[in-house]
């Protein structure tokens, strides 16, 4: 079966942004099956949009900035 967007509901999304770009800590729950978090990168390009990059290795910054974020989302799930 095919993803299908319409079926993946958002329950939760805050981001932490920086000069480089933004983190987003979000909640999904796909076709109502469990809830998972996913945390996203977003680099910002020479033109200062935002372009999806691999999360990666992580500052101990913005460690201290997503977790509190990551902690507010485990009350949603």
């Amino acid at each position: 079966m095919p993803y299908d967007a319409s079926l993946d509901k958002e329950i939760f999304t805050k981001s932490y942004e920086n000069d480089d770009g933004k983190i987003t800590v979000s909640i999904h729950s796909y076709n109502n099956g469990p809830k998972k978090l996913q945390i996203v990168r977003e680099n910002k390009d020479q033109e200062g949009g935002l372009r999806f990059a691999k999360l990666g290795r992580m500052t101990k910054d913005e460690v201290q900035a997503i977790l509190p974020l990551i902690q507010e989302a485990l009350s949603s799930m």
